[in-house]
């Protein structure tokens, strides 16, 4: 089984290197070590140093320097729209608060299919539909930064983190 240890970035990929390619969910596309099997059929084990994400267009790198495309499954979301650009925020604000991953338009916001939260969407006044498609949520702002920049508590108080490592 041929081994990959490395990504490269979608601006980076030379097609003329490109000797397979992988379908994968959202879920799927987070990974660290995993074996995949690619849309040719072949096996490879994934061993990457830390969890990260791949994106479509991006390519695992095998240890040959031959690499395999990474494509973005179509996949059961929720299109949340509606009938104006104020209510589709305040839907993206509930969305944010309840750290749910999102794809954001223009004119729609898509999420993974949820029943919960489909009829959170339609309490606040906009439509919910089902559609398959590829999902390319938001990375968020702390991404690559090691974490997620800042902690919770319970009680209802969020609490600054020190993210600079100083002891």
């Amino acid at each position: 089984m041929q081994r990959a240890t490395s990504i490269v970035r979608r601006a980076a990929v030379r097609r003329d290197r490109v000797t397979d390619r992988v379908t994968l969910d959202h879920e799927r596309r987070h990974c660290r070590r995993i074996v995949l099997t690619s849309d040719g059929g072949a096996d490879y084990l994934v061993d990457l140093e830390k969890a990260s994400v791949l994106e479509e267009g991006d390519a695992l790198k095998l240890d040959g320097g031959d690499l395999v495309l990474v494509v973005a499954a179509a996949q059961a979301l929720l299109e949340i729209r509606a009938e104006n650009p104020l209510r589709l925020l305040r839907v993206a604000w509930h969305i944010g608060n309840r750290h749910t991953p999102a794809e954001i338009t223009a004119e729609a916001i898509y999420l993974e299919d949820d029943h919960v939260l489909a009829e959170m969407v339609r309490g606040l006044g906009a439509s919910a539909a089902t559609v398959m498609r590829p999902f390319r949520p938001e990375r968020g702002a702390y991404h690559g930064s090691g974490g997620h920049g800042h902690s919770h508590t319970h009680d209802g108080w969020d609490e600054p983190s020190d993210t600079s490592g100083a002891a």
